[in-house]
């Protein structure tokens, strides 16, 4: 069973950004995961578009760009600009009046479209956008600041969700308190990545290569399951 995983940015040291940067993709890292925060549409500031371009700059990796903004389509451009084809950008559809228009730029400017979903927001009100999308970034938190504990009735929409996706042709990611339990019992179910953040990655003594090593071999049934993750919590 093969499932992605990234890694949330605003985790990183960034008194060594350089280096995260470096490490992470030598240890094998899939994407880079970018929370940009307006301090509107989420009530906290995170990245910037700077550290956004800077990381696209330095990486082979590709970016997950996740908006956390009011009305992205205002300014969409500026991001765009900055990232590289094949790059993911996700919106949230509560946050545009015309979510479809926002999406369609991502598409012409050669990016990955992408929406996110709030745990308050169901699946039935996306459904016509999971026929545009590729991926869609489903949050077990309240979107706005890391740490957060996970809303176990997310879990059932993610269920919800999961059954649609080989007819909506899109992939599905976790984005929020991401621990081992998660990834063994969703990742069997059909997630297809994981956003990982200072539950998992960040702040630890071991390396980041056998960190990952241990989370990508999380979901094996039985003792060895349990003895490959012992050190990564």
């Amino acid at each position: 069973m093969k499932f992605e995983l990234t890694a949330s940015m605003m985790c990183a040291d960034y008194g060594c950004l350089e280096k995260e940067v470096t490490r992470l993709e030598e240890a094998g890292i899939d994407s880079f995961h970018i929370d940009i925060m307006d301090g509107r549409y989420v009530p906290n500031f995170a990245m910037s578009v700077n550290d956004m371009a800077y990381i696209a700059s330095a990486a082979a990796t590709p970016l997950d760009v996740h908006l956390m903004i009011e009305h992205p389509n205002n300014n969409i451009h500026i991001f765009l600009d900055k990232l590289r084809k094949g790059d993911t950008v996700y919106i949230h559809p509560e946050a545009e009046y015309h979510p479809s228009t926002t999406l369609q730029k991502i598409i012409n400017a050669g990016m990955v479209p992408g929406i996110a979903i709030n745990p308050g927001t169901s699946v039935e009100t996306v459904c016509e956008m999971l026929r545009i999308v590729k991926k869609v970034l489903v949050m077990t938190v309240n979107p706005g600041n890391a740490g957060q504990m996970y809303m176990p009735y997310v879990g059932k929409k993610i269920a919800n969700l999961l059954r649609l996706k080989n007819e909506m042709h899109f992939k599905a990611y976790w984005d929020g308190a991401c621990g081992v339990d998660k990834i063994r019992k969703f990742a069997p179910m059909g997630m297809d990545g994981f956003v990982l953040g200072t539950t998992l990655l960040f702040g630890k003594d071991a390396p980041y290569r056998e960190t990952l090593e241990k989370i990508r071999a999380c979901h094996i049934s039985g003792k060895q399951g349990e003895e490959s993750v012992t050190n990564v919590i």
